[in-house]
């Protein structure tokens, strides 16, 4: 099966509109916002929030419509899983990426034991008929397990993002559009073949027929299991999770969304809602919660709507 890397276009495009469409994340609940001005819609209810849960909002960036998801690396995705004592000598690489070189794209950076033979697994039990590898081809000779941190190839001062320009925005927008699109497909693709796992009570993720062993988990209860997580089958949006924002319909009327009218509004996930405030189409897959037939009173109707 062909591996669908996830394409670094897809941030780099979606890092130059940030410079162009204003991205605001609220400071105290972390609700995310594409465009400007901010919406007014009052949802922000946790710990220190104002008494109108209105948001406490500040920009932000591409990390907040496009979150990491990260995942243990495995030199030996059939081997022994990650033990507590032993996360911190295994690195966390996006899980994305890690479920490519799992599914069998190279990375240097990266060493993953690749098999000639078969697997079985008996009774939960794992069967490796592998022949004996020669002397001079020891598995894990040579490579070390943790520590590719040093290799990573780090964004730099020099390092430069899409120049936008007002003829190319709608052009760029539709590619970023088609790649977000792309890297979802091809993802659901691998998901079916190997098996990706999430807990049930947070949202840590391990690529692989199993979980790790370490005991971090900090969701309900989490003292009663010893921090250890209650591992699942994955879906794609814990894999890839779309932050959904609010849809604006026009991003030039100047009018922020009002809580009055947030049963008229609709709804996308973020990176969507950034490349369609760039002119891209928008897929009929999220027709149902754009609500674009839903017709948005006007603002001097607002006290009529009940």
């Amino acid at each position: 099966m062909k591996c669908m890397l996830p394409e670094p276009s897809l941030m780099l495009v979606s890092q130059g509109f940030v410079k162009s469409i204003a991205i605001f994340s609220c400071s105290l609940c972390g609700e995310v916002h594409v465009g400007d001005p901010p919406h007014r819609i009052r949802t922000c209810d946790v710990a220190g929030s104002l008494k109108n849960k209105e948001h406490t909002w500040e920009r932000g960036g591409v990390e907040h419509i496009l979150p990491l998801v990260e995942s243990f690396h495995l030199y030996d995705r059939v081997g022994g899983a990650v033990s507590h004592n032993e996360q911190l000598q295994v690195d966390r690489i996006p899980a994305i990426v890690e479920l490519c070189v799992q599914a069998g794209f190279d990375i240097p950076e990266y060493p993953t034991r690749r098999r000639t033979f078969p697997i079985y697994s008996l009774a939960g039990k794992i069967i490796d008929f592998e022949r004996r590898f020669p002397k001079e081809d020891t598995p894990g000779k040579d490579i070390n397990t943790y520590g590719f941190w040093d290799k990573k190839k780090k964004l730099s001062e020099e390092d430069k993002f899409f120049d936008l320009h007002s003829d190319d925005v709608q052009a760029i927008a539709i590619q970023g559009m088609e790649a977000w699109e792309r890297m979802r497909s091809g993802a659901s693709k691998l998901m079916k073949k190997y098996a990706v796992q999430t807990c049930g009570y947070c949202s840590e993720m391990q690529v692989g027929p199993k979980g790790h062993k370490v005991r971090n988990c900090q969701a309900f209860k989490h003292q009663m299991r010893d921090g250890q997580h209650a591992w699942q089958e994955a879906t794609v949006d814990d894999l890839i999770p779309p932050v959904y924002v609010w849809h604006v319909r026009d991003r030039h009327s100047g009018e922020p969304l009002v809580n009055g009218l947030k049963r008229y509004y609709g709804m996308l996930p973020a990176v969507v809602e950034l490349f369609a405030q760039a002119g891209a189409y928008v897929d009929d897959h999220y027709a149902g919660v754009m609500r674009e037939n839903v017709a948005v009173p006007e603002s001097d109707e607002l006290k009529w709507v009940v």
